[in-house]
């Protein structure tokens, strides 16, 4: 079925990305995953395609677009090729929407046009050892000087992708104590300027799939960060995280599709080309009979994805139906990937092969975002369980 989803302008951005892929990333990919990240000067070849400034505002040196969609072609090329585009995905899909709805129009002026350039690359850092998805338990403060010119900022987070490169990191800290009655009052966003004086990058950690984008650990040492910088009113950093966790969702919806679809191109090119018992692997019955459900699962999450596109479009998609395209889709993906990986036999588990790559970056997608029981929970609590 041809999909309804995208115009003719979204396919002709298509076109240009999956040739800036072909030409940029896909010759030097393995290098990055080696290195454990993308070079930094790769990031201003983003800003200079334009990829960065697709939804940022025209008067701060974007294109003002206001759709999602140019941002899930992206996703669907990078997972086409087997491919990502480094740590920069937190950069746009995360970061943005809250310099967008939350940032003053001086703090725009500042950062939006080296945004959108890639000169000033930013990250999140909500996670903190210990806390996992327990955001009210956070122990990062920011405390105000007594001439309210700058807030003290201390404490640790982990798991920030994009952390090593980044220029500029929005970091939840609490600016009060939690309540008894909530307790999640008193945690405010900073968006902290990497260079400051006891900002610190630690490790840079060794994961097991998405080699190519540098995660860190990160510490503050008495951090000055200017008033200036803080990011909407105190208090309320909680309510704006929340307010963004569709999107984020959905992104990971989008790229779980993504993925399965990939691993079914990748599989069929293998299983035709790949000789076992005198005949290609594809002629046989089993594998045609397991592509075939592998397909019928995608093309729902295909369907799955595009009615969430449209409604978040419109301005429609509620946490509920997020989380219910997330846990669908990724929950497909890691069926779909698997499958795929089993009929390459032992060279799925190489890593010279692109599905073998698809699997370990696969099973993050039912982990950050929101865990899949995270999602059950959201889901049942909407259903009124």
């Amino acid at each position: 079925m041809r999909r309804s989803v995208y115009n003719e302008d979204h396919e002709a951005f298509r076109e240009t990305v999956r040739a800036f892929i072909e030409a940029e990333v896909v010759p030097v990919y393995d290098e990055w995953c080696a290195a454990g990240q993308a070079p930094r000067d790769f990031y201003g070849k983003l800003g200079e395609l334009g990829i960065f400034g697709i939804e940022v505002p025209e008067e701060y040196g974007g294109s003002g677009q206001k759709s999602f969609k140019w941002q899930a072609v992206i996703t669907e090329e990078t997972a086409r090729a087997g491919v990502s585009f480094g740590g920069s995905g937190v950069h746009v899909a995360l970061c943005l929407p809250y310099l967008l709805a939350y940032g003053s129009e001086e703090q725009k002026k500042r950062w939006l046009p080296g945004f959108a350039s890639g000169a000033t690359m930013y990250a999140i850092a909500m996670t903190e050892p210990g806390t996992g998805s327990d955001l009210a338990g956070m122990r990062t403060t920011a405390k105000l000087s007594e001439d309210g010119t700058h807030y003290v900022l201390n404490g640790a987070k982990t798991f920030i992708t994009g952390g090593v490169h980044a220029d500029r990191v929005i970091v939840c800290a609490r600016t009060a104590a939690p309540t008894e009655q909530d307790r999640r009052h008193g945690i405010s966003l900073f968006v902290v300027d990497t260079t400051l004086p006891g900002y610190a990058v630690g490790r840079k950690l060794d994961k097991l799939g998405l080699r190519a984008s540098d995660t860190a650990e990160l510490s503050f040492s008495d951090v000055r960060v200017p008033a200036g910088d803080l990011l909407g009113e105190e208090n309320k950093g909680f309510s704006y995280l929340g307010q963004n966790l569709p999107q984020e969702r959905l992104a990971i919806a989008v790229g779980a599709y993504a993925q399965a679809a990939a691993a079914i191109r990748f599989t069929q090119a293998y299983v035709a080309e790949r000789v076992v018992f005198g005949q290609p692997v594809a002629s046989f019955q089993n594998t045609k009979f397991e592509l075939a459900a592998c397909k019928a699962e995608t093309d729902a999450a295909e369907a799955v994805v595009d009615r969430a596109l449209q409604a978040h479009d419109a301005g429609e998609l509620t946490a509920a139906e997020a989380a219910s395209a997330k846990l669908f889709c990724t929950e497909v993906a890691h069926r779909v990937i698997d499958k795929c990986l089993q009929l390459h036999g032992g060279y799925g588990y190489m890593n010279e092969y692109p599905i073998a790559r698809l699997y370990a970056d696969n099973r993050v997608n039912r982990i950050y975002g929101g865990t899949s029981e995270v999602m059950k929970s959201i889901i049942a609590k909407s259903m009124g369980l």
